[in-house]
């Protein structure tokens, strides 16, 4: 059994890991998300869409960037076009059943988009086949391709036009370091977007 002062330790060794994972953002990732934040604003403006897809707790946090744009941020502005690729069960088991579940999203960024729209594949290995599949498949069409992933890059880092990593190892920090840049990048890009007083 887990005594109360292990469990504060291992509380505190959690939070302080993270905190330094987001240190090491701040050290050496600072450009990549400028860079990744102006390509999302540029295609906004252009009228493009964004579309974000990965799979577990990556999954979620298309979802969680996709409803950011979709509804808001901390400002009122208009919605911006952001579709998460992994919410419609009827479509992923369609896909999944019909060809593999490792065409889930590359089928459907084939089905939804378009030149000059933004492709936001998070995986925090870089290695998930389905990610990498429709990271491809966007670039053939000509789409901005993003990728977020962890330390190593994995293979996604070779088939993106804009690779942050998280600067870490661990699957957990990874993916809070995620949501960290992923709100930074929201709040820019909603803040272009905002309705003038």
């Amino acid at each position: 059994m887990t005594t109360h002062n292990n469990m504060t330790l291992q509380i505190v060794l959690a939070l302080e890991e993270s905190i330094e994972a987001k240190k090491r953002v701040i050290e050496k990732s600072v450009p990549i998300l400028e860079s990744i934040t102006e390509a999302l604003i540029n295609a906004l403006k252009n009228g493009s869409k964004i579309l974000l897809f990965g799979n577990g707790g990556s999954a979620a946090d298309s979802q969680h960037i996709a409803a950011e744009l979709v509804s808001r941020f901390r400002r009122e502005r208009k919605g911006l076009p952001a579709i998460a690729l992994t919410t419609d069960t009827s479509i992923l088991t369609a896909i999944g059943n019909d060809y593999t579940f490792d065409h889930v999203f590359a089928r459907q960024i084939e089905a939804l988009g378009e030149p000059g729209d933004v492709a936001i594949g998070i995986s925090t290995s870089g290695n998930s086949p389905n990610v990498i599949k429709a990271l491809k498949t966007a670039k053939q069409m000509e789409m901005v391709t993003i990728g977020l992933t962890g330390e190593s890059g994995g293979q996604l880092k070779d088939c993106v036009d804009f690779c942050f990593h998280a600067p870490t190892a661990s699957t957990p920090h990874i993916q809070e370091v995620h949501i960290t840049v992923a709100h930074a990048i929201c709040d820019i890009v909603e803040h272009e977007f905002s309705m003038k007083e």
